[in-house]
């Protein structure tokens, strides 16, 4: 997986050195699609545009996350306590109030189903002091990871016209996530979260609609358009695809599904893969 992630942002790497230093964005349309296993682009368009992240932005908030949790920095049950400045962002937010506390594990969950604003700034300041150094920590991890036009100036991807990305910058943080935190990255398959006695749901309607999906991320702005980055797998076949700029969230869920239909194996030719696998596997065990 490293490999293939190199492969994707060596890429990116030599579209920015053609592009130059470009710092504007807008809602423009792209798409990319990536074999995660192999590397391999499977279609591409305007995928090297500047484009504005919205909460596709948490990606790399969670990324550093799980980094922290893996290097004793933060732990799950570690007790976090919520700023007024992160207590007073809309919309989406776990919205415990200003100086009360939420764990790691509940700061987490509510980034990856709900999207919570709070939450991604309540990571960023403890990781980081204050959320402007946090989006410079974020930035560095992005170059490291070959995120070449990649910058962050936040941890939640409210607007800021300075925090900007493309689609295929976006695959490469999704390739990241499922390389470096494969147990983690399962998080992402979760639909619904238990907080404090509410059951709530998250947003991504594709985890919904279409088998095969496990994650990752939606995100809007009424400047970036609708957003989204998912990982599905069918047989033996795993994408990692991203939509951006989307005009509705419906028009952009059916162009991801679009998108997945024409690269992954249908449903019955995956089942049928799915119920071969373990009969060749007891065979081998039996020889053995």
């Amino acid at each position: 997986m490293q490999s293939l992630i190199r492969m994707v942002a060596s890429a990116a790497v030599s579209v920015s050195l053609l592009l130059g230093s470009a710092s504007f964005a807008g809602a423009g349309q792209a798409h990319f699609v990536v074999n995660a296993e192999t590397g391999s682009v499977l279609e591409s368009d305007n995928a090297d545009e500047l484009n504005f992240p919205a909460s596709l932005t948490k990606m790399m908030t969670i990324y550093l996350a799980f980094e922290a949790l893996r290097n004793g920095t933060l732990q799950w049950d570690q007790k976090l306590t919520v700023s007024e400045h992160a207590n007073g962002l809309e919309p989406f937010k776990l919205a415990v109030g200003a100086g009360r506390q939420i764990t790691v594990r509940e700061a987490v969950m509510g980034m990856v189903v709900l999207s919570a604003n709070d939450a991604a700034v309540v990571i960023g300041e403890t990781l980081a002091g204050n959320e402007p150094a946090f989006g410079e920590m974020m930035t560095r991890k992005a170059k490291t990871l070959g995120m070449s036009r990649t910058v962050f100036k936040n941890a939640n991807g409210l607007p800021d016209p300075a925090q900007v990305t493309t689609a295929r910058d976006m695959a490469t943080l999704g390739l990241a996530l499922m390389r470096d935190f494969p147990q983690e990255f399962q998080l992402f398959a979760n639909k619904t979260i238990e907080f404090r006695g509410m059951k709530l749901r998250g947003h991504n309607n594709v985890m919904k609609r279409y088998e095969g999906v496990d994650g990752i991320k939606t995100g809007y702005t009424d400047a970036s358009g609708y957003n989204l980055v998912t990982s599905a797998k069918r047989g033996g076949t795993r994408l990692v695809a991203v939509v951006m700029g989307g005009k509705t969230a419906q028009a952009r869920d059916d162009e991801m599904i679009g998108l997945l239909d024409k690269f992954l194996p249908p449903k019955e030719d995956a089942s049928a893969a799915s119920v071969a696998e373990p009969a060749a596997a007891t065979a081998t065990t039996t020889t053995n």
